[in-house]
């Protein structure tokens, strides 16, 4: 079954140029943190806007940026145990195995995309940084 979602995002503004650097720090400091990081939020930098990066390991391990990320469809709940940069040890939540994300690329294109399995459970967790969620 696939459930939509009308979640609204606190920090939704539109991109701009600036935007960009964020973005590539964000990428930067990931990279650095590979070893222990598999995504990031721009607030987890002290930046109040809405962009995720992560890592796709579907695509070769790839780091991706997503502008304004917002979760439109989502199927398969399951319980998962996640850590995090912003707390010691592992928390409880309920993912989704599938979820349909749209989003804002590099070059600010409106885009919509499918995410499965551990991809779309880093998606997840990031927006929830976005929206003030800390599991």
């Amino acid at each position: 079954m696939l459930y939509s979602s009308t979640s609204a995002r606190s920090i939704f503004a539109e991109e701009s140029p600036e935007d960009l650097a964020v973005a590539q720090d964000l990428k930067d400091t990931l990279d650095a943190h590979r070893n222990g990081c598999v995504g990031m939020a721009a607030n987890m930098i002290g930046v109040s806007k809405s962009i995720i990066a992560f890592v796709d390991e579907d695509f070769g391990g790839r780091i991706f940026v997503m502008f304004n990320p917002t979760i439109t469809a989502k199927d398969g709940a399951y319980d998962a145990s996640e850590g995090c940069l912003s707390l010691k040890g592992e928390r409880r939540t309920v993912r989704f195995q599938r979820i349909e994300v749209s989003y804002a690329d590099r070059k600010f294109r409106e885009r919509h995309a499918t995410f499965t399995g551990f991809t779309a459970q880093i998606i997840q967790h990031e927006i929830d940084h976005c929206e003030g969620i800390i599991i």
